[in-house]
């Protein structure tokens, strides 16, 4: 489904079943296609199928990328139909297990936040903020929610700026300030008889709204290709020809974090890096009707995978390990300067 489609225009219950049929068939790519077919069954107002789904998630053999967005997402639905101890059971079980990505903090924080939990939305949002922001200059992409969330909230709750509420601002980047759409007064005017006062709720909303849309459009991660040693050892014995693209597997790395660094150098956002498996490479290679030998493929597979939700989100967050598989940190390994 397309981003900008009309909720109304889509058949929520087909379009689960579509994403599940999807996920038989791409086994590697399950997590994220069920999550997006959990997603549109709680829009069709079937939550008990979408916790079925999340629990097929959780329950698998095959371990999760993101076991803890599952369990927040989960835990959301939850209290939608009537839950809330399972709920506030789960949301505590993942702010105790401090998650690496900002989106678990989120979901749970605004979970909180929809029940009239401010308090505690509060709690979570800043616990996400310093977890994962302490000490980082340029938070990614996938953070500014958490920060624009903890602004929204303590707006709500009527306390003074803090320097993280500062620095939300300086990354909110549309004409209307985070004050100004955070304000709890802003719904009065829309009851108001003022037409300058319309107006003026109008253009905030306008702001909002492209703020959304920005969201929404962006595009799949820029996504490099990485192979583990295992899986390059395979692809370079079933073809040879490759051995001229990936002379070793130490330099495949190499290459991977100093292209990344160029296109950030450039000003590319939203960078990522995905990891291929040989017979994945082989049936994409066959529905282009090529070989795998034919090198022009090799970018479009990593698209493919981008697209497929397998991107994983570079540079790595502070104290992450590092996206080589070395179990190393990041800030030890291919992050370090001097390398």
């Amino acid at each position: 489904m397309r981003p900008d489609t009309p909720a109304e225009n889509v058949d929520h219950t087909a379009e689960a079943a579509r994403l599940e049929r999807t996920a038989g068939l791409y086994p590697e790519d399950a997590e994220a296609l069920l999550l997006q077919a959990a997603a549109h069954l709680e829009l069709s107002g079937d939550r008990p199928a979408a916790t079925a789904l999340y629990d097929r998630l959780l329950s698998s053999s095959t371990p999760l990328d993101n076991p803890h967005l599952v369990r927040a997402l989960k835990a959301s639905n939850l209290w939608e139909y009537g839950h809330e101890a399972e709920a506030r059971a789960i949301i505590e079980g993942v702010r105790s297990s401090s998650p690496r990505d900002p989106a678990a903090w989120v979901i749970v924080a605004e979970a909180l936040e929809s029940h009239d939990e401010l308090e505690q939305a509060q709690e979570a949002f800043t616990e996400g903020v310093q977890l994962l922001l302490t000490d980082v200059a340029e938070p990614p992409y996938s953070a500014h929610p958490l920060l624009f969330g903890r602004h929204r909230v303590r707006r709500m709750l009527g306390v003074a700026h803090d320097d993280w509420d500062i620095f939300a601002d300086t990354l909110h980047s549309m004409p209307i300030s985070l004050d100004e759409l955070h304000d709890p007064k802003r719904v009065w005017s829309l009851g108001s008889d003022n037409p300058a006062e319309l107006e003026a709720e109008i253009s905030r909303l306008r702001a909002e709204l492209g703020a959304y849309r920005e969201a929404l459009s962006r595009p799949f991660p820029v996504a490099v290709l990485h192979w583990t040693a295992d899986e390059l050892t395979e692809l370079l014995s079933a073809y040879p020809s490759l051995s001229a693209e990936y002379p070793s597997h130490e330099e495949h790395l190499a290459t991977i974090e100093g292209s990344l660094r160029e296109l950030s150098a450039s000003g590319t956002p939203n960078l990522g890096i995905v990891t291929g498996t040989v017979p994945s490479y082989e049936a994409f290679a066959a529905s282009e009707l090529s070989s795998p030998e034919d090198t022009t493929l090799l970018p479009q597979y990593a698209t493919t995978l981008a697209a497929r939700g397998r991107a994983v989100a570079w540079p790595p967050q502070r104290g992450a390990v590092c996206w080589c598989g070395s179990g190393r940190v990041y800030g030890e390994c291919h992050g370090n300067i001097s390398d």
